[in-house]
């Protein structure tokens, strides 16, 4: 069997996120005046590259999400977020690939990669289509070493779904409580040169970030604490210091608080509706949301490396 697996080109369907292949049914024939109007557009679809559509569906599934955001539906952006904690280390278009291509996947890896785990990729199975990043040495003109150029080429990688053999280790799982990794987001925290206090009595909020110090309730349980601190660390991150992007309120609330919502799920925390709030009211283009949700999942990245531990880390290939 082939280690990378012929993908349909996908396009979006009506009613969400997930693709549907495109229609295989033979063509009835054209007209001359079709065939010469329809000519370029035949031509550039067999030059497109799978890396080239890959990246189409991309923005499809972006221009979706954004659709159904402005129109006061945020349960795609909820389902967005689920995908980010457990992919956290792919990039953002890696995630939208994924979530386009197979919403239910939980862990993937490439063909060899599953190999290496003691599992097969079933015969016939579909991969899904990600971006990863690839060097090629580009010969230089002045003689000396050949030049290392960054190129992205299109790859497959399967879910344990699409897989057959041995068991998988079990993750650590908290059940409602974050354990050990209340502490470490603490240690984390400290290491950025954030000072953490608590108090009694905010006057409304569970926390506050003042740029540089965070300060949450003193009378919060395990749960509730590490969701506000990611939230203000979030804050923190995002919008203070020399480059911060401040943005409107709404943005800032959006973005600290869906860093949250991811962060809380990949550690095995349930979210509060706070997100739910927040996204709803949220709206914006396209770009506005991708540049929003980048920030989000390079953050939510961020604090993940430093709060989970290997056993809770899911099976990822090396994406863009």
């Amino acid at each position: 069997m082939s280690n990378s697996a012929e993908t349909a080109p996908l396009e979006i369907a009506p009613t969400g996120l997930a693709p549907r292949p495109l229609s295989t049914e033979p063509a009835r024939p054209a007209s001359s005046g079709e065939r010469a109007a329809s000519a370029p557009e035949t031509k550039g679809a067999k030059q497109m590259t799978k890396a080239q559509e890959a990246r189409k569906t991309i923005d499809q599934a972006l221009e979706r999400l954004s659709d159904e955001l402005n129109s006061g539906n945020s349960e795609t952006m909820q389902t967005f977020l689920a995908m980010l904690a457990k992919f956290h280390r792919y990039s953002f278009g890696n995630i939208m690939l994924i979530l386009a291509q197979r919403p239910d996947a939980t862990q993937v890896a490439g063909y060899r990669a599953w190999q290496g785990f003691g599992r097969q990729v079933r015969k016939g199975e579909k991969g899904i289509t990600i971006i990863a990043p690839m060097m090629l040495k580009k010969d230089s003109e002045s003689g000396n070493d050949p030049e290392k150029v960054l190129r992205f080429r299109a790859a497959s990688v399967f879910d344990l779904s699409q897989t057959d053999g041995e068991e998988l280790p079990a993750p650590t799982t908290v059940q409602g409580t974050p354990g050990e990794h209340l502490s470490r987001l603490r240690d984390f925290v400290i290491s950025l040169g954030i000072s953490l206090d608590t108090e009694t009595d905010l006057g409304g909020p569970l926390g506050v970030s003042r740029g540089g110090s965070i300060t949450i309730l003193d009378n919060l349980d395990d749960a509730e604490s590490f969701s506000v601190l990611v939230h203000e660390l979030a804050h923190e991150m995002l919008h203070h210091g020399e480059n911060a992007e401040r943005g409107d309120k709404t943005t800032r609330e959006l973005e600290a608080e869906a860093t949250a919502h991811a962060v809380c799920t990949a550690v095995g925390l349930e979210p509060g509706t706070a997100s739910s709030d927040y996204i709803q009211s949220y709206g914006g283009d396209a770009a506005l949301l991708a540049s929003v949700l980048h920030r989000v999942q390079k953050t939510a990245t961020r604090i993940l490396d430093a709060v989970l531990i290997p056993a809770d880390e899911t099976i990822e290939a090396e994406a863009a």
